[in-house]
């Protein structure tokens, strides 16, 4: 992933984010009822969790397809840099299996959200290591 990809993603997340925030305060501030509030609500989290749970499953599959790609090139390499590359591929299976972890407590609704932070941080960096390795 290079660096261009890197900032345009953070761009996007914090454009959701920003975005979110308007429109809850715009929610919270506009002439609606109770009920019609709390149903705006309900129906913002539950987009909010489809789109993380699309953010797991899409870091998931990359993870392993990334995974798929490392077994392949872990023959071409020399004794020290397999067990280095090794290494790597066990943290991204480890983050990958964190990620679809995560992503069945959304489903089910029991994540929190500084798991659900870290599990998508720990796919997207576990992807962007094993992205590395393919590049040299």
């Amino acid at each position: 992933m290079t660096q261009d990809e890197h900032t345009g993603r953070k761009l996007a997340i914090g454009a959701l984010i920003a975005g979110i925030g308007g429109y809850l305060a715009g929610i919270l501030t506009a002439p609606k009822s109770g009920k019609e509030t709390r149903e705006d609500i309900a129906e913002k989290a539950e987009d909010l969790k489809d789109d993380a749970q699309e953010q797991l499953q899409k870091a998931s599959d990359e993870l392993g397809e990334l995974i798929k790609t490392a077994k392949t090139k872990t023959l071409e390499l020399g004794s020290k840099a397999r067990a280095e590359f090794n290494e790597t591929v066990v943290r991204a299976k480890d983050a990958q299996n964190k990620a679809l972890h995560v992503l069945k407590a959304v489903k089910s609704g029991e994540a929190d959200d500084p798991q659900l932070s870290k599990a998508i941080k720990q796919a997207k960096l576990a992807a962007k290591n094993l992205s590395r390795y393919f590049k040299s």
